[in-house]
């Protein structure tokens, strides 16, 4: 009769059952990571079970030794920061089962696997090339004159004097665009580095040329 309990919701006293609070429990778990975030967990996981079945090893439940080869398989191409994030993906998959992960750092074999390729091949990531501002004026070239075209050169223009990611751009409404006398100030609700949506404003002054100016364009 697990599912008949009730508890009491804060406001206004109303009952509501335990399952309902279970189902809204799990929205939460769920939203605690981003989409991205899960689809790329998923995508470690296929990778992991197809390399297992290819070496005829099991992977749920899989051993530290397994995943010691598995990290050495991969060590040549890829960055210890990604290597770091499999071992969370295979350790997502065997707590979901309600199986201890063999992929933690508490194991000496993966801990020292890990450690021993840092030290091989190093920890330096490959940071993205920024767009300079030939590259932005090479882009507005190529948009045409309408609607379409006038839209993008504002994303553009306030996407780069802004320095927002694409999230952050494709997240935004009019309602968070605030005009002043010196030019607009940009309220940004959720960003890669703010998952929990505390916010943040960014304000756009005019540029120095109508051409490439972030609040004409906006405006326009």
């Amino acid at each position: 009769m697990a599912n008949d309990l009730v508890v009491s919701e804060p406001r206004g006293g109303a009952l509501v059952p335990l399952e309902h609070l279970a189902e809204q429990a799990r929205g939460f778990i769920a939203a605690a990571k981003a989409d991205n975030t899960r689809r790329a967990y998923r995508s470690d996981w296929r990778l992991f079970e197809t390399w297992c079945r290819s070496q005829g090893l099991a992977s749920l439940p899989a051993t530290p030794e397994t995943v010691t080869l598995y990290m050495t398989a991969l060590a040549a191409d890829h960055k210890p920061a990604s290597l770091t994030r499999k071992l969370t993906s295979i350790t997502r998959a065997h707590q979901a089962a309600g199986l201890p992960s063999p992929a933690t750092m508490q194991h000496a074999a993966v801990s020292e696997t890990i450690k021993g390729i840092r030290r091989v091949l190093g920890t330096a990531q490959l940071g993205k090339e920024p767009l300079l501002t030939a590259d932005i004026l090479a882009m507005l070239d190529h948009l045409d004159s309408g609607l379409i075209g006038i839209r993008g050169r504002a994303l553009l223009l306030v996407g780069f004097a802004g320095g927002f990611r694409r999230s952050e751009l494709a997240g935004l409404d009019v309602e968070d665009v605030t005009e002043t006398a010196d030019g607009l100030v940009i309220r940004v609700r959720r960003s890669k580095t703010d998952p929990e949506g505390q916010g943040s404003s960014v304000a756009l002054p005019y540029g120095s040329a109508a051409a490439t100016c972030p609040v004409r364009s906006y405006r326009a």
